[in-house]
């Protein structure tokens, strides 16, 4: 399938943002927008054909960014058969990582854990970034000046994206250091900015960080054997997990078709709920799936506004930070999927409050 920016891109005004007043949401791409998994993955797996062909004789590794190209990135690695590492926001425990930064994201901190990179420079021949969006490449080039730094000469790089608002001047920069660019659609940035300043922003916003209990009919299930892309994976191994916690999700829920149903990721971790909704679609069921996001962004009630209305949450990562949930709907049936280790003494509370206010019928999947 062929996609247009009238497919990909819709128009938003970032909260509190003095480096870029706009955002590019993406109403296919499961983060922001509620979406249907397969469209989802339909359009990760356009992009891994733009450059299967391209690579086919090289040994690659996919970095996929966070927190809105992870699953992103796991499809296409998958799609290829590649080895898969995402960036992460998050800590994980006895590690050394690689920094870098991302001048205009809200949560600029960015970070490789170092002995995987270690382990798998030698046995690579190009590492593939994968984005959603790339608008100046500057990120990218810093983390290419940190790898060639820490592995001179190991490597060849290129960049996938869904979206590529890059200039001349940018892109010419990439040409001249031999690192291909590949994506989607082209998008001109000159006028997002306007665009989103037009908007009135009158969406409602619900905070709900003060909400301390969870309810006593929410039903929370652990699924052991969990695997963490913030580490490396091998897809095929990857993709195997992602099943074994479809089928312990399938236990839990049961048997269910021609029911609407939303699945949930958090934050960073998306792509193993997507796998599971897109299980669940296949089953017959209407399902809709988007995730938990660190993106502060205005909502407005206006039809041609992509978001309008907004819950405030705690991260079930770290109760300290502010996360945030977006155009939440009433469903038959409510799965919330997530990877954190605990997140009843964290964010949880508040994430069921907001998502309960619509439904009814919520089970939380720990995957453990």
């Amino acid at each position: 399938m062929k996609y247009t920016e009238k497919d990909l891109v819709q128009i938003a005004k970032r909260e509190n943002n003095t480096k870029r007043s706009y955002l590019v949401v993406d109403p296919l791409q499961g983060k922001h927008v509620p979406v249907a998994p397969s469209q989802a993955l339909d359009l990760f797996q356009a992009l891994a054909e733009q450059i299967r062909e391209i690579y086919q004789e090289e040994r690659l590794l996919l970095v996929g960014f966070a927190e809105t190209a992870t699953a992103i990135g796991a499809q296409v690695a998958i799609s290829l058969g590649a080895k898969y590492i995402q960036t992460t926001r998050e800590v994980i425990p006895n590690v050394n990582y690689l920094y870098f930064s991302e001048e205009h994201s809200h949560a600029t901190e960015q970070k490789l854990v170092k002995e995987d990179m270690d382990s798998v420079v030698e046995k690579i021949d190009r590492i593939i970034f994968i984005e959603d969006e790339v608008t100046t490449g500057n990120t990218i080039l810093h983390i290419i000046h940190i790898l060639d730094e820490m592995y001179p000469k190991q490597c060849k790089y290129a960049v996938a994206s869904l979206l590529n608002g890059m200039s001349e001047a940018h892109m010419e920069i990439y040409q001249h250091q031999d690192i291909p660019l590949h994506y989607l659609v082209k998008t001109d940035h000159s006028i997002y900015g306007e665009k989103a300043m037009a908007f009135v922003g009158d969406g409602k916003t619900y905070d709900c960080r003060d909400v301390q209990d969870v309810s006593d009919n929410i039903n929370i299930v652990d699924i052991s054997h969990k695997m963490n892309a913030r580490r490396l994976v091998s897809t095929q191994v990857y993709v195997h997990a992602c099943e074994q916690l479809w089928e312990g999700v399938a236990a839990a829920i049961g048997s269910i078709s021609n029911k609407r149903v939303l699945v949930l990721g958090t934050e960073e971790f998306m792509f193993p709920a997507l796998y599971v909704g897109n299980k669940i679609e296949k089953k017959g069921n209407a399902v809709y799936y988007h995730a938990t996001t660190r993106s502060p962004i205005t909502v407005s009630k206006e039809k041609a506004y992509p978001l309008h209305c907004r819950f405030i949450l705690n991260s079930l990562y770290d109760a300290g930070r502010k996360t945030f949930l977006y155009d939440i709907d009433t469903y038959d049936k409510v799965l919330v999927i997530t990877d954190a280790e605990r997140p009843e003494q964290e964010g949880l509370p508040s994430l069921l409050y907001a998502v309960s206010q619509y439904n009814q019928d919520i089970t939380v999947i720990r995957w453990c």
